[in-house]
């Protein structure tokens, strides 16, 4: 299971806890930095000092220090680290600091790995984008005949969100909800919200559905495929899609939520389990390696990197598109994923080969404001790039 029915916020708005606080060290930081007289303020241009950068990252962090709940945060300029740490806890009862290997549970950020994995199979011929969802899921009701992968890619389906219908036989524990029952559910809903192709809503359903396709299409577990097509390929060894007694995380970081006045494990929900729509658990150093496939051709084509790049319809968000995984706001691609006890964001500025990744096991605030802020410390030493 996964996140984001909420719209996304303004640019100018603020969000997550002591969000003016995150504004006013940055501010300060970034004034800091702007009266240090080095050569490259004199001349208008130049790289962020990384010593003042790296400051004022870790003051936008401060409330992930200690023993609280943490976060890992990653800069990224033409493959190349510029800031790699980690703040505060993975584990908070064994007290194991948060690191750039620890895995967190990434939600939807989970979803450009999805979209990935049928556009792979899609150049191995093995399925088509127009392929209408029933060829694959013949089970799904008539109502979803005119549905296509491409529309649940962008998510235009229409496809009714199994969270609102699921059965409340379903928990946190032994009988939590997989792909397979998300299809389950909706073989029972023969309705969507509006004609296939027509509008927008963000669709968790039509995530789950993906990785049973992919399955299908490949003759593989979702995860196995994952596994063998991209994070093996890419050196991302300790990715996984979790399957609760299949696979284990190595690092992992375990979710919570401030709840009564403390910190409270909420790692599970019944709707962890799935997988298209939010179940890979990822690092920053992994992710490092799959911002860099994003560049080239080592796994994706161009013409695949270009459809899952783009703005295919707009959201429910001002001046934010969606394409294939990945929302499209202006020069920058991004995703965020939000699910019990985890936020997670990941923002790039291709042109400038910048790339910000934020991950954090709390509920809350969403970091995507600050991976924003973030990005702002290192943008002046990242000139659009020529084609």
């Amino acid at each position: 299971m996964s996140d984001e029915k909420r719209a996304v916020l303004p640019a100018t708005a603020t969000t997550g806890l002591r969000g003016a606080s995150f504004a006013v060290v940055a501010v300060a930081c970034l004034g800091a930095a702007a009266c240090t007289g080095t050569p490259s303020r004199a001349a208008g241009q130049g790289a962020t000092d990384a010593a003042q950068a790296e400051r004022a990252v870790d003051g936008l962090l401060a409330d992930y220090r200690g023993r609280v709940p943490g976060a890992s945060v990653l800069v990224l300029r033409d493959g190349r680290p510029l800031l790699r740490r980690g703040y505060g806890l993975a584990v908070l009862e064994d007290g194991i600091k948060a690191t750039p290997q620890t895995n967190y549970r990434l939600a939807s950020v989970s979803k450009q790995f999805t979209a990935a994995a049928v556009l792979l199979l899609a150049q191995d011929g093995k399925l088509g984008l127009d392929d209408p969802v029933r060829r694959w899921l013949p089970s799904l009701p008539k109502a979803c005949d005119a549905i296509t992968l491409r529309q649940i890619l962008s998510h235009q389906s229409g496809l009714i969100d199994y969270e609102d219908v699921m059965p409340a036989s379903f928990d946190a524990d032994a009988h939590q909800m997989h792909d397979r029952d998300v299809l389950a559910v909706l073989e029972g809903q023969d309705r969507t919200y509006f004609a296939p192709g027509s509008g927008y809503r963000y669709s968790n359903s039509g995530y789950s559905l993906l990785a049973l396709v992919v399955a299908k299409a490949s003759g593989r577990g979702f995860a196995e495929f994952l596994r063998e097509r991209i994070f093996l390929p890419l050196g991302m060894r300790d990715t996984v899609a979790y399957e609760r007694g299949v696979s284990s995380v190595a690092h992992r970081a375990y979710g919570y939520s401030y709840e009564h006045g403390r910190w409270q494990r909420t790692d599970q929900s019944p709707t962890s389990a799935t997988l298209g729509d939010g179940g890979i658990y990822s690092s920053i150093d992994d992710l490092a390696k799959w911002d860099a496939a994003l560049y080239d051709q080592r796994l994706l084509s161009d013409a695949s990197r270009a459809l899952a790049f783009a703005a295919h319809t707009p959201t429910d968000a001002p001046d934010v598109g969606y394409g294939y995984g990945w929302r499209v706001t202006g020069e920058t691609l991004w995703h965020s994923g939000e699910s019990m006890g985890f936020r997670n964001v990941i923002v790039r500025w291709p042109q400038r080969r910048l790339t910000v990744v934020v991950l954090s096991n709390r509920n809350d605030p969403e970091p995507y404001r600050m991976a924003l802020k973030i990005g702002d410390l290192y943008l002046p030493g990242s000139p659009v790039r020529a084609h």
